[in-house]
């Protein structure tokens, strides 16, 4: 499946891009992002035990959750405000 995915802040800025699409057969958030860790390199940004937050279609999910055909799935850090 197609998929549309999104890095934002400290993300973007470790990865070089904001945003790139790829063809997966994952069929997890958690899936994919083994997929991309499995890449090294700067994906390791990624990694389980930093602080990464994800987002499905703009919905804030967990690694369980499904991921479908031309979604967008976006990673970012979290967020304060001040």
């Amino acid at each position: 499946m197609k998929l549309r995915l999104r890095y934002f802040a400290s993300l973007r800025e470790q990865l070089g891009k904001s945003h790139e699409d790829m063809t997966t057969n994952a069929q997890t958030v958690g899936e994919l992002r083994d997929q991309l860790l499995a890449q090294g390199g700067a994906y390791l940004c990624l990694a389980r035990g930093k602080a990464v937050r994800m987002a499905l279609n703009q919905v804030m999910v967990e690694e369980d959750a499904p991921i479908t055909d031309n979604a967008e799935l976006a990673f970012f850090p979290p967020v304060t405000g001040g």
